[in-house]
């Protein structure tokens, strides 16, 4: 195992939340189901938003697997290891449920179910309700539905090591790194295998449409635990890294056939040419092909010049969850206000993008100056 820090895998989590946050703005715009929708949303904006959805969760869950792999090293034994991610993870996890997250159901509510009741009402005596009101069950942790998975997949991993023997983890860990490094593959088995166990979980619940409420989600589960259990991986045997120097560039190829085949059944969809259903299979395989061949491309392009230090980057990296926790309520605040303005398109994206930015910064800095805020925001008490 190796000690030294790489970078490159610091500035590929900023890169992913940043575009996670990006992402979300996004979703005011497209014609699919949000909290809060632009009044005349826009077919095109599909696009690049499917250049991204395919991998963008996916990505967060590698990074955060091979965080989780470096804090256990440090820390040494699965009880700490255990402690430290749930004081992590789950305070503010708690936190947000309970302040941050109830604008969010408040605005879906009010815009699309005719709620007539105000947020302070609605927080005291409906959104406790442990129940559903008008399809919505409450309360929710909404955006955070990441964290609550991610948790469940430490604690998973802080059981297996510490049921697991560490010699009997060290020769599995070695098969790993053996098949994912290439056996009989010239190398690509970082880029086959995975992708071959997305495709198989496909094959096997091919309706499944995910649904971030942990205990009905099985497939899922499935397909986000391969990309965490890569990125523990990669933490453990860092040798595979020269795996992702031999393949990420015919990574990066493949990424982009596949998402030509997705936009061109896209394009097809979206101007009546084919009907919605011809192609579902195409353009679901070339969807799942494009989000793992793109996850090696953005590993190998992070290894090969993303792996220096920065004035910056502790800040940043630090600055994540943060933003993480707070964007999501932002964007449909400042939406809600936006729509019921008419704002159109182009002045609303960047309003969202200016205020989402802006708000984000301030409750960082805001929150990380004070001591017993900083366990709410996901950051150690200094």
């Amino acid at each position: 195992m190796t000690t030294q820090r790489h970078y490159g895998m610091d500035w590929l989590r900023i890169a992913a939340f940043a575009l996670l946050i990006l992402y979300h703005i996004g979703m005011y715009f497209v014609p699919w189901g949000w909290h809060v929708k632009i009044a005349q949303p826009i077919d095109w904006v599909q696009i690049p938003m499917l250049a991204t959805n395919s991998w963008r969760l996916a990505l967060l869950f590698l990074v955060s697997g091979y965080a989780s792999a470096a804090l256990f090293a440090k820390l040494g034994g699965s009880a700490s290891f255990a402690r430290s991610r749930s004081a992590r993870l789950l305070i503010p996890l708690v936190f947000g449920i309970i302040i941050i997250i109830p604008p969010q159901p408040w605005i879906e509510l009010v815009s699309q179910h005719g709620y007539a009741r105000g947020l302070g009402h609605f927080w005291l005596h409906d959104y406790f309700r442990f129940g559903a009101l008008d399809g919505i069950i409450l309360p929710t942790w909404q955006h955070l539905w990441f964290v609550v998975y991610l948790w469940v997949y430490t604690m998973l991993a802080a059981a297996v090591l510490a049921l697991v023997p560490g010699a009997v983890r060290a020769r599995v860990a070695d098969a790993a790194a053996r098949l994912l490094g290439g056996w009989g593959l010239g190398g690509w088995g970082l880029l086959i295998w995975p992708l071959a166990v997305w495709l198989l979980i496909y094959a096997l619940f091919p309706g499944h449409d995910e649904t971030h409420a942990l205990f009905d989600d099985g497939p899922s589960h499935l397909h986000y635990l391969t990309p965490f259990c890569v990125g523990w991986l990669l933490r453990v045997r860092s040798g595979l890294f020269d795996a992702v120097a031999r393949c990420w560039r015919v990574a990066l190829g493949i990424a982009a056939a596949a998402l030509a085949v997705v936009t061109v059944i896209l394009s097809l969809w979206l101007s009546g040419a084919q009907p919605p259903e011809w192609g579902r299979s195409a353009f679901e395989i070339a969807h799942l092909v494009q989000g793992w061949a793109a996850i090696v491309a953005l590993l190998g392009i992070a290894d090969r010049w993303w792996n220096r230090d920065h004035p910056r980057r502790a800040m940043l990296a630090e600055a994540v969850f943060p933003f993480y926790i707070i964007h999501q309520t932002i964007i449909v605040v400042v939406g809600w206000y936006l729509l019921r303005a008419q704002v159109t398109a182009l002045p609303s994206f960047l309003v969202l993008l200016a205020a989402t930015t802006t708000g984000c910064w301030l409750f960082y800095w805001i929150a990380r100056s004070i001591g017993w805020l900083r366990p709410l925001i996901g950051l150690q008490r200094q």
